[in-house]
């Protein structure tokens, strides 16, 4: 997973990232946003506009964020609560719209 999303952004949610990436795999849960492992193509170009420092490469992230590598990816690959079917790699996040919900991570901070 190139770039991960961690816990700074809960509840903040800037969405500079989203307008500055340009494969459009940055997806609105329903607290925090979340990277598409498969769509991103590990660019870099939202980590500087991060305006809470949230973004970082999955290999850097920091240690009290390490839970959100694995997370991220469960984002796409789990059925989250509320949702039949996993949000899988649907192309772009404009194609899908705010998902709306968090995972139980998220969730319950």
């Amino acid at each position: 997973m190139p770039y991960v999303i961690a816990a700074p952004c809960i509840d903040v949610m800037d969405k500079s990232c989203v307008e500055e990436c340009p494969v459009d795999c940055i997806y609105e849960g329903d607290r925090k946003l979340y990277i598409n492992p498969k769509e991103c193509i590990d660019c870099g170009a939202c980590e500087p506009v991060c305006p809470v420092e949230a973004i970082s490469q999955d290999r850097r992230v920091a240690a009290e964020h390490a839970d959100f590598v694995e997370d991220n990816r469960r984002f796409f690959v789990e059925a989250l609560p509320g949702r039949d079917a996993a949000l899988g790699a649907p192309g772009g996040s404009h194609k899908t719209g705010r998902v709306g919900v968090d995972t139980p991570l998220v969730a319950g901070r």
